[in-house]
Order: C-alpha cells, then structure tokens, then sequence
C-alpha cells in the first residue's frame, strides 16, 4: 500500500493512503477527543468535537478529522488555540440543550461529555443558555429508559441498532433544533419490534438511555429475614465486573466477585457456569435426538433472549429450530427453587433468585411466558441485574473491591467445568456442546478438547467435523446483522448446516449491553471482545474438569432428581416456548 508523508504537531510520520486525521493522530500517540466517531460504525463527522487544523498548501483551516482523509505533505495542528476554543464552543452549545444533573445522573464520574467538559474547562456558567427542548422519560420498554434530555444527537446508538444489529428500531425524528432521537410514530421502545440487547447503552457515550435499575430491590431482598436470597454470576460478568474498579481490560476477577456477593449479604453465592452445564446436557441430548430421529434441523441455540426474541420477530418460521432449552439464567432459577430447595429444606416460595448477567435482555427474559418451571408463581429468576449494577451495589455498600481475597462459590451450584465458563465468548456454546455431543455420539474419549475453528471474534464463523459416521456442519454468528445474513442464506437454501450457534451481540455475552461501557478512545481501538474472551478460554484451560457430562454436580442431578437429559422432569423444569411476533 502507498505511503504518504505528513506532519502532525510538528512531527513528521508516514501513514498509508486514505488514513483519516485522526488515525494518523493516533499512529502518533497522540489522542483526538471525539464524541458521535465510532469506527466503521459511526464515522459522520456531526459533532465537531474532533476538530482539528490543517494545512494542504491553502493555510490553515479547521475540519473534522475523524472523515477528512491526510494528503501528501500536509501539516496538522491538533490541539492549537483555535482547535481548542472551536471544541469548547462547540460543547458549550450541547450542554445549553443538555439536563445537566449530572450529581444524580448513572454516568457521572465516567461520561464521555462530562469527561471532555472537564479536559477543556467548560463550567456550568456562561452557556449559550436558551430554549430548551424537554421530553417525557420513555420507560416503557423490560430493560431500559431512554431520557431524550440528555441526549446530545451523536446517533451512535441508531448507528449500532442500524448497522450492527439490523434492527433499526430508533432513528432520528424531526429536524432542526427540534430533532429527536425516538422509534417511528413516537411510539415507545417497548411497542416495538426491540429485542433488548442493550448495545445502543452500551456506545452511548451519556446518561441518556442505560438498563433499569432494580438494585433497591435487592437490598431489600437481603435485610429481609424471611427471604432466603440466592445470586448466580454468569461467564462473561467475572471478564468484565473489574474494569468497573479500574482494573485493566482482561482482568479475571471471578474470585473477588464471589467474595464481594458473599459480602453483600447474599445467603448463597452459585455460579451461572453450573447451568451452563446443565444447558449443554440438555441442548446436546436434544441435538442428538433430532439427528438420530429427523427432527427440525439445524438446531439452533436458545442461550442468548436477544436473539431469541429476535427469531421470534424477524425469523418467525424458525422459531422451530430453536432449542427448546432455557438459557443457563433460567435453568439456574428452575433448579434453585425445586432441586436446591428441596435439599436445603427452604420452601420455594421464600427463595428470591437473583442473576448477575452481562445482558441487558435478561431483564425481558425473566418475565416471559414459561418461565416457572418449579410451579405457577414460582418464576424461575425474580431479579435480573447487570455487571454495572453489581458494581454499582459494591459501591455502594463500601466493599473495596480490588483489596478482596479471592474466594470460592458455594457447593452444590458453585461447582462448573471448562465448558460451563467458556459460554461467554461467541462460540463458546458451540464447543461446549461439541466436547459432550462428540463423546455421547461416538462413545470414545475426545483427544483435543478445543475446537478451535469455532473461536474468534469474527461475525460469522463456519466448521465441519467427523463425528463418527456423520458429518457436522456447524455454524457461530454474534451479533443480529450476522444473524440475519446466515440464516437468510440457510432459507435460500445456499447453506446447509446441522448445529448453529447464534449470540445476540458482537463477540458474545462478554460484550453484552450490560457489561461496564468504554469510552469511543478505547473502543475505536482496542479489541475488548478478544481481551475479555481470553479470561474465559483461560479459566477453561486451567479447570480440572473441561466436559459438561463429568461435573460431579451435574452427574448427581440426573441421579437424584431429573433422571436423565431430556426426562419428562428436566422438560417440565428446563425446556420452554416460543411465539411468533410481528414487527413494529
């Protein structure tokens, strides 16, 4: 490729053609601030923030460096008087159509707008104050609000429901200073064809839309003396909960979360990785049963509800592919409050089932038809929570995270394998079933555990393997838009697989909408997908058991109390429905 010369700050360095200003900058190590960029997602160059001098030959003149191409022999001021007094007005003019109570608001301390308010010396006085448009609070939706009042018009969040996820259900309405960031027709986001997987809050670089909080809830739950309060942690939270301490990204804290729930006050600290297990007995046996009895191929992975409502939604007629498993959440609620209640002695109806979870459509899954498999009125989970709201529940309480002692989880749900863990990255369901399904299927002991070609952060990812006397043709997608392309292309018949892995968000559950948010400076540049799914493959790599059929745990509920995988028992307690939705 054709290298060209330019000058930054004084500093020559040589960049490939077609590099934008701000790439060039930061090859430089030297950092733009922006505010509406998102790499190949969001690059329109609408808020101005990165704004920065060049010089082609004409003189001097500002421009918006995350579009504008470099050229040969240009010369760049990125932090002059000029630039800097631009990106002051410029933010000046946000804040005077912006709620600034930031004291109250969920983003204060880490918000990308307050952050650059501070770095430039923007006060709360001498704003371009006016008119100032006011909206209702739109909480209609299972899993978020959205409050247009501090919403600064970057478009980040149309631009990932849009081009990331193929959904599209928010977009810009109106024009002018009355444009509005909200669903066709004005309609709630819980009227819509919404599938909750929380992305737009995950880019949003403001307090304008993040999950509901139910964290009250769980304090109260706790000082409660008749409840008996159980939390389970998911995968993919332990790969990400230490960012929100300051920890670096890929930092393992499974540990220190354990202790920090124990410390909380929960009565039982269990691991979602136990159901995880469970999920693979059951989703594998269900595989085999289809391929062994001509059933509805391919199967298709029920663990992520974002995807599943989505199915619901835009692939109505292949809601029949789905499993008919739970997701490990679920499982994990069923078992809690028939199982584990009937050991502990502890009647169900005073068991108040908690999950940690990565996702924020797990808030929409625990209100769903079908999911009260110990009895009607017994849902399987009562209270969804996301990684931020345990952290922000560590806060709150004082627990100083970073100086805790590593700890264990609690027997008998704390108890999980390799394969349990893994389920956090994309493809990680995938090779979990594929290290039981290969065993029971050939009935010999696997070599190699780690079916590598279904790893990666890549959108979309393809194998075949030998299983005894049939061939496997698997498929992993993440994230919806890559949903759509591989399913499209199996209802025209242009691809043919037997097992398909799909997970609602880019890379997986460790980049779940409720994991701890980045700042654009780090997600433009930094694969956090990669760096969190390394936490888990190492977990994996160093657990003494790696099969979901040789947990003990495991092994001894179907002995005990399912019977076997696919029982008229584990169907009642960890098999579910689906429905056809329409689109709005």
């Amino acid at each position: 490729m054709e290298n060209i010369n330019v000058k930054i700050n004084g500093m020559e360095i040589s960049v490939p053609k077609g590099t934008t200003v701000l790439e060039a900058a930061r090859m430089a190590n030297i950092d733009i601030p922006t505010l509406c960029y998102l790499k190949d997602i969001n690059e329109i160059g609408a808020c101005r923030i990165c704004v920065v001098e060049v010089n082609e030959g004409r003189g001097f003149r500002i421009v918006a460096s995350c579009v504008y191409p470099c050229s040969d022999g240009m010369e760049v001021l990125t932090n002059s008087p000029k630039v800097l007094e631009s990106r002051k007005k410029t933010l000046q003019l946000i804040l005077s159509n912006h709620d600034r109570k930031c004291l109250s608001c969920v983003r204060s301390g880490h918000c990308e707008l307050q952050k650059l308010c501070k770095d430039l010396g923007v006060e709360d006085e001498g704003l371009y104050d006016g008119v100032k448009n006011e909206y209702e609070i739109d909480d209609t939706a299972a899993h978020m609000y959205r409050d247009n009042n501090k919403c600064i018009l970057c478009r980040r969040c149309t631009a990932v429901c849009e081009k990331v996820q193929g959904i599209g259900v928010i977009g810009t309405n109106e024009r002018g200073f009355k444009t509005v960031i909200q669903s066709a027709f004005d309609m709630g986001l819980g009227e819509t064809s919404c599938v909750s997987c929380g992305q737009c809050i995950a880019v949003c670089p403001v307090g304008a839309i993040s999950e509901k909080d139910n964290t009250s809830e769980v304090f109260a739950a706790i000082a409660d003396p008749e409840k008996h309060v159980v939390v389970q942690a998911a995968p993919a939270v332990r790969a990400a909960l230490g960012e929100a301490f300051g920890l670096p990204i890929g930092t393992d804290v499974e540990g220190k979360m354990a202790a920090a729930m124990r410390r909380l006050g929960f009565d039982k600290v269990f691991d979602t990785n136990f159901s995880a297990d469970l999920t693979i007995m059951e989703e594998a046996n269900e595989f085999i049963e289809r391929v062994k009895n001509g059933g509805k191929l391919p199967l298709i992975t029920s663990c992520s509800p974002g995807w599943v409502k989505y199915c619901e939604h835009y692939f109505p007629d292949m809601t029949e592919n789905l499993s008919s498993c739970k997701s490990p959440q679920q499982m994990f609620g069923a078992i809690t409050k028939s199982y584990y209640a009937e050991k502990a002695g502890i009647d169900p109806k005073n068991i108040v089932s908690v999950s940690i979870m990565p996702c924020t459509a797990k808030k929409f899954e625990i209100g769903r038809d079908d999911q009260e498999g110990a009895g009607e009125g017994l849902r399987d989970v009562d209270i969804a929570l996301t990684t931020r709201e345990l952290a922000r529940m560590i806060e709150r309480a004082g627990i100083k995270f970073t100086e805790l002692p590593d700890e264990k989880f609690d027997d008998p749900l704390g108890v999980s394998t390799g394969a349990g863990v893994i389920f956090g990255a994309t493809g990680g369901v995938m090779e979990a079933a594929l290290r039981t399904a290969v065993e029971t299927l050939t009935g010999e002991e696997l070599k190699e555990l780690n079916f590598t070609d279904v790893r990666g952060t890549q959108g979309i990812k393809e194998a075949e393997y030998k299983v005894g006397d049939l061939n496997v043709k698997v498929a992993v997608a993440s994230g919806l838009g890559n949903a759509r392309e591989l399913l499209t292309k199996v209802q025209n018949g242009e691809a043919d697989y037997q097992f398909i892995e799909i997970m609602g968000c880019p890379g997986g559950c460790v980049n779940g909408g409720g994991q701890p948010q980045q700042p654009a400076s780090v997600r433009n540049f930094t694969d956090i997908r990669a760096l969190r799914a390394k936490v888990l493959y190492d977990l994996d790599e160093s657990r003494p058991i790696r099969k979901s059929h040789e947990n003990p745990v495991i092994k001894k509920l179907y002995a005990e109390y399912l019977e076997k995988p696919g029982s008229h028992k584990a169907h009642q307690l960890l098999h579910t429905s689906y429905v056809k939705r329409t689109i709005n």
